[in-house]
């Protein structure tokens, strides 16, 4: 005995058991499956990232001082002593009582002005060195760039939580923590701008 069921719109109606539910996979005709290379799989030890660098900063300081002061001294000995037959005694002044008198009226005034631009965009990639307890990615990257006489190298470090990563394996800078990055140019263009020992030494104690 067979029991049909009348199509029916109502929300209270319970769903016929057994109905397999639609699917991209049972109801698209031109879905195929990922390969098993071309699956995203979770990141491991050792495995490259790329880290995009986008570092702008801004540093204004102004600094005003002003100092004076003012002194007017004077010192007048009237009594002195004189040592008679191992006696002290009043000693006269017939030349009328030493006196010493003074004026000091100095004034000190320094202002400075202080800006800082610094901008440092670079793309880099990075390897996972270490895989914290909490799942936090620890990464190291190097780069060596040389131009003829120009050469540049970049380090950095830093810890990453794994939700931070995109699904291309790139993450942006602001992403990490504790982020270190190491910037050292050397060749003729550095020369040009870089400052001398004497300048380092002024620049330092400030004779002046």
């Amino acid at each position: 005995m067979s029991q049909s069921q009348a199509q029916d719109g109502s929300l209270f109606l319970t769903p016929a058991q057994g109905s397999q539910r639609l699917t991209l996979q049972n109801s698209s005709f031109i879905y195929r499956e990922l390969p098993p290379e071309a699956r995203p799989r979770e990141l491991q030890a050792n495995d490259i990232i790329t880290v995009v660098v986008d570092f702008r900063s801004r540093f204004l300081s102004e600094g005003d001082a002003e100092n004076r002061k003012r002194a007017n001294l004077t010192a007048v000995l009237s009594d002195w002593i004189k040592l008679d037959s191992g006696a002290l005694k009043p000693a006269p002044q017939s030349d009328g009582d030493p006196t010493v008198s003074g004026t000091l009226n100095s004034q000190f005034r320094a202002q400075s002005d202080v800006e800082l631009r610094d901008s440092l965009s670079f793309r880099i990639g990075a390897k996972i060195v270490d895989i914290r307890p909490n799942g936090n990615l620890v990464i190291e990257g190097h780069q060596t760039i040389r131009n003829n006489e120009e050469r540049w190298r970049i380090s950095l470090t830093g810890v990453v939580r794994r939700e931070a990563i995109q699904a291309d394996r790139t993450v942006s800078s602001d992403s990490i923590y504790d982020f270190n990055v190491d910037k050292e140019e050397l060749g003729q263009v550095r020369d040009g701008y870089s400052r001398g020992w004497l300048a380092k030494w002024y620049d330092r104690f400030k004779p002046f």
